[in-house]
């Protein structure tokens, strides 16, 4: 097996954990000498989604991911995403008899839920029969591999996220522009600025020093025009410089309910930064309370239990999760062809 191909309708430059997942996969696959082809909404005509602007959906795709696959001649097909350019590979793997394995990255079931109340069973019954046509159905914890199966997924694997260690590492030194000095202690957001990841709880927290925020999207004028005399919002960081802009926080804050398994959470404990989230799946699976984070529904009290934790057992904690190994996971899990 040598050819991959990787269907999805969330790449760059949309900043988001699929994206994160592929673009940490993509060449660690490559150094073990897979030729990796990812079909994306850039190779379409697309719309945007609506309240997602910035997110495009390919449109009458399936003749042209037809012509891809055929060109490729993929040795295995893995479908990401569910959305219009992952059905449109679905549909054509079952035409022609090609099995695949699919990923379960995100409850979109939930985003969709917390936008058009009514539409959670619906949407949950269109995600399954989505899946349930795959040969493997990848998924990132055992917990959520139960919740799945409880709800009738089937032909589930779990493939362990990873954190880039190297670059997630604490910067004494940020290399950022002039700021007036932050009060100590800084509590940051690090997310989307978007409904299904809650940040208006983090905006009404009471927490002393500083409340910083790193990231954008749909939420984020109303927030900024509410709360961005008590805030400082920065908007999205890529790289090394989310890396500086990390290491002058003292605790993440993580309001979301709907993480599958919340990346951004390994980011902050690899820079030394606690996590206080809610008892939810993803943050649950990572944190271990008194130790790395504090979880409850109380986040202010979670917070500032934080600044009592150790930067070392937080770096600890994110060195348990590598990339390398989710990339051994993934290709001993893909449907080979041939």
């Amino acid at each position: 097996m040598k050819n991959i191909v990787l269907v999805t309708d969330a790449w760059r430059p949309q900043v988001n954990g699929v994206v994160r997942v592929l673009e940490a996969l993509t060449p660690l696959l490559g150094a073990r000498g897979y030729t990796v082809t990812v079909i994306e909404p850039g190779q379409f005509a697309t719309v945007p989604l609506p309240f997602y602007p910035e997110i495009r959906l390919a449109l009458f795709s399936k003749r042209r991911v037809k012509k891809m696959l055929k060109e490729i001649e993929p040795d295995a097909v893995c479908i990401v995403t569910e959305g219009p350019l992952g059905w449109a590979a679905r549909s054509v793997c079952r035409e022609q008899g090609v099995p695949f394995s699919t990923w379960y990255h995100s409850h979109f079931q939930l985003y969709v839920d917390v936008r058009l109340r009514g539409l959670l069973t619906p949407v949950y019954a269109l995600i399954r029969r989505f899946h349930a046509a795959a040969a493997v159905t990848i998924v990132s914890t055992e917990s959520l591999k139960r919740e799945l199966e409880t709800a009738g997924f089937t032909h589930l694997v779990v493939m362990p996220l990873g954190v880039d260690t190297k670059l997630f590492t604490r910067t004494s030194a940020p290399a950022l522009p002039a700021l007036p000095a932050l009060p100590s202690p800084v509590f940051v957001y690090f997310s989307r600025l978007a409904p299904e990841k809650s940040p208006e709880e983090f905006m009404k927290l009471k927490l002393p020093g500083t409340k910083l925020v790193i990231g954008d999207g749909p939420l984020r004028k109303s927030l900024e025009k509410k709360y961005g005399q008590d805030h400082l919002f920065v908007g999205y960081k890529r790289g090394q410089e989310l890396v500086d802009w990390l290491s002058l926080a003292d605790v993440f804050v993580f309001p979301s309910r709907t993480e599958t398994f919340g990346l951004v959470a390994l980011e902050a404990l690899a820079c030394g930064v606690p996590v206080a989230a809610h008892s939810s799946m993803g943050p649950r699976d990572v944190i271990t309370v008194g130790k790395d984070g504090y979880l409850g529904e109380d986040l202010q009290e979670a917070a500032l239990k934080c600044l009592d934790l150790s930067p070392a057992d937080c770096r600890a904690k994110a060195e348990q999760y590598s990339w390398d190994r989710s990339a051994d996971v993934f290709v001993q899990n893909l449907v080979s062809l041939r």
